[in-house]
């Protein structure tokens, strides 16, 4: 494996929190960096979305208490 494909298969096994699959040592280093970007991407909007859900699911707190009950959820 060559030190390039090694340090694209480091980076996805970070951005996966796991080890790839073994299947995986057999791609392109250009293809292990874009399912790594992809996962990124995905993992970043996932993330965004919630905060959107949580920022909306403040809104049925009564105005005065958003602050402190923001402060509690999100430290």
């Amino acid at each position: 494996m060559s030190t390039e494909a090694h340090e694209q298969r480091e980076q996805l096994s970070a951005e996966l929190r796991d080890e790839p699959p073994e299947s995986f040592g057999q791609l392109a280093p250009q293809r292990l960096a874009a399912l790594t970007q992809a996962l990124k991407r995905e993992r970043e909007s996932r993330a965004a979305g919630l905060n959107e859900a949580a920022e909306e699911a403040l809104k049925l707190v009564p105005a005065l208490a958003r602050g402190p009950v923001r402060r509690i959820l999100f430290r």
